[in-house]
């Protein structure tokens, strides 16, 4: 494996990646940490104001490909300034329309659709442009993950401050700010290859088939898991609530506790991104994914079964090697596809693990008025259990075609 330290043009688009990553997820976890206050605000059950969500993850998912098309003709700076821009005004629409039940989904739903520019862009981007792809991918879901930290923490303030009409002014700003990177880190690709690939490429296709599946899979856990956190953590963390009343002489809400504990969750991901981009160097991506994935199955149960400080324990260490395996997923991807058609492939991918994955919605709102809050991390595990048969799928394939990048 490769081990020479990234040189300034490498640096330069990494941390461009690294800004997109943080504010893509950053807006697509906002709204989870609105949920109970805006079920209070409508008057309306759970499972409906989850509802309202339902375009916006679609939408980030299967605009993935046609974004990714598009990045492949045009390059990565153009789509990058729509994202920003398209992102912000989707923030001012949503807080426009906050207390309308046609006009928040809406306006919802065009936060979605500009978001999912980044990762065919940002993804595409890395591969094609830095050499250690391993490393690069652990460091860029490092700032994916300190979005999805901050989004709950700074909704949750924001929210008990000044009320949710102020989060998303605050998230139209933050996508605003995207205009300003881009003009003082200005971009510039190179049509050479970083990695030179294995050319059996039937091989390589029915691969990568595979892996489709897995991560269409991965998408549904993924999705499932983040969007009903926050409210299982404010429904099952009482005790823990209890004790914080009391220190905090009773200033401080219940919500306000449960989007810090996920941010605290999500932020722990951001070293999780880390170790897996380093793991991944030093032995093969295959092994880290399914490693990663295997761990999440007995915690999905834990978490199902437990409450206040060992639920939060719980939940770390299932968040940790959820998110922890995107750096060898992602490494994958890039060794089974050829380098023009990079955008276009992690296109795809999130097509089913966010497009798709937004189905975790219904879902999620199925299982939860039927069977209970309780009974959805039951489900989200038994589709892991499904997901590692996958893997190991996928493995047997990959003996037959030892290695995907060559170093």
């Amino acid at each position: 494996m490769q081990s020479e330290p990234l040189n300034p043009k490498e640096k330069k688009v990494l941390l461009t990646t690294c800004y997109g990553h943080f504010l893509s997820h950053f807006n697509m976890l906002v709204f989870p940490a609105l949920v109970l206050p805006l079920s209070a605000r409508f008057d309306i059950n759970l499972t409906s104001v989850i509802g309202f969500s339902f375009w916006m993850y679609l939408l980030f998912g299967l605009t993935a490909l046609p974004w990714g098309i598009i990045a492949d003709h045009l390059g990565a700076r153009p789509l990058f300034f729509i994202f920003y821009a398209g992102s912000g005004l989707s923030g001012i629409a949503a807080a426009a329309g906050l207390d309308s039940e046609i006009i928040l989904p809406l306006a919802l739903a065009a936060l979605g659709f500009f978001s999912g520019i980044y990762h065919p862009v940002g993804l595409g981007l890395i591969s094609k442009e830095i050499s250690r792809i391993s490393l690069a991918m652990g460091y860029n879901g490092m700032f994916g993950n300190l979005g999805l930290g901050m989004a709950p923490l700074l909704t949750g303030l924001v929210n008990w401050l000044w009320g949710p009409k102020a989060v998303f002014l605050v998230l139209s700003g933050i996508n605003f700010s995207g205009l300003l990177f881009l003009y003082f880190v200005p971009l510039s690709e190179s049509p050479k290859a970083a990695k030179s690939l294995n050319q059996d490429n039937n091989k390589s296709l029915n691969v990568f088939l595979i892996m489709l599946v897995a991560m269409m899979l991965g998408g549904l856990i993924y999705r499932g898991a983040t969007i009903i956190t926050p409210a299982y953590f404010e429904l099952n963390t009482k005790a823990v609530f209890n004790w914080f009343t009391i220190l905090f002489n009773g200033q401080i809400s219940n919500n306000l506790l449960a989007t810090t504990t996920t941010s605290f969750i999500f932020l722990i991901g951001m070293m999780a991104q880390f170790t897996g981009g380093k793991l991944a160097e030093k032995i093969h991506p295959r092994y880290c994914y399914l490693l990663f994935h295997l761990i999440t199955i007995p915690m999905a149960f834990l978490i199902s079964k437990t409450s206040d400080l060992t639920l939060i324990a719980c939940a770390a260490v299932y968040f940790f090697f959820l998110l922890g395996m995107q750096p060898s997923e992602n490494t994958l991807v890039a060794g089974l596809v050829p380098q023009k058609f990079r955008h276009s492939a992690y296109g795809l991918k999130f097509i089913l693990t966010f497009g798709v994955g937004a189905f975790a919605v219904q879902i999620v709102g199925l299982i939860q008025s039927t069977f209970g809050i309780r009974a959805v991390f039951q489900g989200l595990g038994s589709i892991s259990m499904v997901l590692v048969t996958v893997i190991l799928i996928l493995i047997y394939q990959l003996r037959q075609k030892p290695f995907l990048l060559e170093s």
